[in-house]
């Protein structure tokens, strides 16, 4: 852990980072992300943490990060509405979405939602809360889930019965 630590954090041209009592914040001329440092009594152990944040700051904004996920099950669709979604899950209503500031919603194919931005935790968090709406079911797996997660299914009542 210590090597990591230790080792430099490459900035490209253009880049700053500025320090404000427990606030950093990291500028080019795409944008600017700023993160406070948590609370803590030991600040060697926290060492890592402030590297990995700032790291994260600077790759979101030169690459950015995102996240797709995967509406699956009969009837389940989204189109875009505004800036946000509108989600059709099995509910009797329509649900609507709508992604935070500084986060960007792509739909391809009204199965596949693609979550981008600068800011990893925002990222992860907002597609988070999209597969929150319709987690994928036990049974059939239907609902909203990460492309590429695999779920495992449980048998059903006729399987059950055929075992005994």
């Amino acid at each position: 852990m210590q090597s990591r630590v230790t080792k430099p954090i490459i900035l490209p041209q253009g880049f700053s980072v500025a320090t404000k009592g427990k606030i950093i914040t990291v500028k080019n001329d795409k944008g600017e992300l700023s993160f406070t440092l948590p609370k803590s009594h030991n600040q060697v152990a926290d060492a890592g943490t402030r590297r990995s944040l700032t790291v994260n700051a600077v790759t979101g904004l030169t690459t950015g990060f995102s996240k797709t996920l995967e509406i699956q099950g009969t009837g389940y669709r989204a189109a875009v509405k505004d800036k946000g979604l509108e989600l059709a899950l099995g509910f009797s209503h329509p649900v609507n979405f709508t992604p935070p500031e500084g986060i960007t919603l792509v739909l391809k194919d009204n199965r596949f939602i693609t979550v981008t931005g600068a800011d990893k935790y925002l990222v992860g968090q907002t597609a988070a809360n999209l597969r929150r709406l319709r987690q994928p079911d036990a049974y059939k797996g239907k609902g909203i889930r990460y492309q590429g997660e695999v779920i495992k299914l449980k048998p059903g009542k006729a399987a059950k019965a055929a075992e005994a």
